[in-house]
């Protein structure tokens, strides 16, 4: 049964283009300098916080890891709710606009903390942070606020920037909008890419060298001048107002799914099923799999559910097969989904190598060569990342693709799970460092001095950072691909929400993990393994801990892809969405996506 459904105004379509008034180069500025202001002050925080939290606010490494895990917890929970908010209510710019400015105010409050020492406990000289005083409740309360505000505002810039830019340059009736687009994202990513390498390196430095009232100064001017620029481009702009969401559309299966329970499905080769569809619509019927969600699309009676345009009079009780299909491909590739939660976690440790970093050996070249911060060390992960895209792109693909007939070299999950597998292997690179460090603080007799340097180079951390950029490069954009492979373009925002989705979790299971070994391994007098004391404590035991997981992990990926090549119809069907027929895996995806990850990495 045709049927109206989900299709834009006309109104709307003419607002994506670009016109001789507004969007086109000129507002290129603006949207860049927004996003590269926000990535430097952001990460430039970030990198170099445990140091913060730990000299000023006397927490012990533990708590401190804790508080930055779920910090970026929450920082990759809100672009998953600014997503909403922009493709629901408010539209892209005023998301943007709203979060730039919630940021700007989370970054001065904690410039403020800097500034003013009743924000923050005395000064404490002491190496046993258990004898300083803790901080009061008011003063933890103006912290975390900050903290809250800055999560709140990367909520809205980050997913809604890159969508934003793409919607000044969206013209097609131009023969060159590929071009174009194409030439903005490289720009975007270009951006992306050297303001984190910026934050990690220039604003880490600043915070070293000049102390937290400067380095927690700049980034809040950035900040501020990011809001600047962002507001006074306004006039040029071409703003796409909000149109109706996934996720409500989402709801709406579950709604109406749940609602028709009670109803029994006809064969699927049955003439006496009536489906529920738009007009022109390639997805006429349902597929066989996840068979209780086709009950959402099922039409009783005509009369009484459609009105005399064909639109469902309750689309809480009735849904379209586009949307019941959409929300299945949503629900097939969770199972590989959750496989990304472990390797989340390895890839936000950055709290401890910091701290190892601190007590090693910075110096670059020779010993009075240019001392490296100990926040910087996370450049090289970023390093790894880059130079594996270049060259997979520029040598590996087209060498594999003579032998495999494959345009894309490997296949999406066979990258994905050799980044599982480095993963393990960065673990255990990293547990083995630490061995290292520990036995010579202890032969140098410093098991009681922990905060004396350790004679041995800081330049082992290089390798765990570089494998582990490595194995993000595998994973992370492999998952982005993944998802781009299996949902429909209408889905292209939710590939990148999962994503981050799965680095909010990862971040959750990351602090469990660390209270949870901190308070077992503590019990009975005994030494923590991750005691603020790092020459008696046992970090090696703690990143040998996270290698069984991540081997762990391996073994349920190979389980969850068998799994997910059962979700699949006997058929080996591809769901021919309206605007284009599926992908399959080992198809090119759009240039401009797989390097989407940079954007949310740190």
């Amino acid at each position: 049964m045709e049927k109206p459904c989900d299709q834009m105004k006309g109104g709307d379509e003419e607002q994506q283009q670009v016109t001789s008034k507004k969007g086109g180069l000129k507002t290129m500025p603006f949207v860049i300098s927004n996003e590269t202001f926000e990535k430097v002050a952001g990460i430039g925080l970030q990198a170099n916080m445990i140091l913060y939290l730990k000299n000023e606010y006397h927490m012990s490494n533990a708590t401190g890891a804790n508080v930055l895990f779920l910090w970026s917890a929450i920082s990759n929970f809100m672009p998953t709710l600014g997503a909403f908010l922009s493709d629901s209510f408010l539209g892209r710019f005023r998301v943007i606009a709203v979060g730039t400015f919630i940021s700007l105010l989370g970054m001065s409050l904690l410039w403020l903390t800097a500034v003013f020492p009743q924000a923050r406990p005395p000064d404490c000289h002491s190496q046993i942070a258990e004898s300083c005083a803790s901080p009061k409740p008011v003063q933890l309360a103006l912290l975390f606020s900050s903290f809250a505000l800055m999560s709140l505002g990367a909520g809205g810039v980050r997913p809604c920037s890159l969508a934003f830019g793409a919607d000044q340059f969206n013209n097609p009736s131009n023969p060159n909008n590929g071009r174009v687009l194409q030439s903005f994202f490289n720009w975007y990513y270009a951006s992306v890419g050297i303001s984190i390498m910026i934050s990690i390196t220039v604003i880490v430095y600043i915070q070293d060298a000049a102390g937290w009232v400067v380095g927690f100064g700049v980034p809040a001017g950035l900040m501020l001048l990011s809001t600047v620029m962002f507001l006074v481009g306004s006039p040029l702009y071409i703003k796409v107002k909000a149109n109706k969401s996934l996720f409500t559309s989402f709801a709406h299966v579950i709604s109406a799914a749940w609602k028709n329970r009670h109803l029994a499905l006809p064969p699927m080769d049955s003439n006496g099923a009536v489906w529920y569809y738009r007009k022109d619509s390639k997805l006429t019927a349902p597929t066989e799999k996840l068979g209780f969600l086709n009950k959402a699309c099922l039409i009783r009676d005509p009369v009484k559910e459609i009105d005399k345009d064909g639109w469902a009079r309750e689309p809480w009780n009735l849904c379209t097969v586009k949307q019941v299909e959409e929300f299945k491909a949503l629900i097939k590739v969770l199972p590989i989904w959750s496989t990304g939660i472990i390797i989340a976690v390895t890839i936000s440790q950055h709290t401890f190598p910091v701290l190892q970093a601190t007590v090693m050996d910075r110096h670059l070249f020779s010993e009075k060569g240019l001392q490296m911060p100990a926040g910087s060390f996370g450049v090289f992960a970023m390093i790894s990342l880059t130079i594996w895209v270049a060259i997979y792109d520029g040598i590996i693909v087209p060498m594999l693709s003579k032998f495999t007939k494959r345009s894309r070299g490997f296949t999406v999950k066979e990258r994905m799970g050799m980044g599982l597998v480095i993963s393990c292997v960065a673990t255990a690179v990293a547990a083995t460092v630490e061995s290292k460090r520990r036995a010579a603080a202890i032969r140098q007799g410093l098991a009681d001095n922990p905060y004396k340097m350790v004679h041995m180079s800081a330049t082992w951390l290089v390798p765990q950072y570089s494998l582990m950029g490595l194995a993000e490069a595998l994973n992370a954009i492999g998952q982005i691909e993944f998802y781009y492979s299996k949902f429909p373009k209408s889905m292209a925002s939710i590939g990148v929400a999962l994503f981050a989705l799965g680095m909010a979790v990862g971040n959750l299971v990351g602090s469990l993990i660390v209270g949870i070994v901190n308070n077992v391994t503590k019990k009975n007098g005994k030494v923590s393994w991750v005691s603020n004391n790092l020459n008696k404590g046992h970090y090696d035991y703690y990143y040998w801990l996270l290698t069984i997981l991540s081997v762990i992990n391996v073994l349920y990926y190979l389980v969850c892809c068998w799994i997910f090549g059962s979700l699949i119809d006997n058929k080996n069907e591809i769901v021919l969405w309206d605007e284009v027929e599926g992908i399959k895996e080992d198809e090119e995806v759009n240039e401009h996506h797989k390097a989407s990850p940079i954007v949310f990495a740190l």
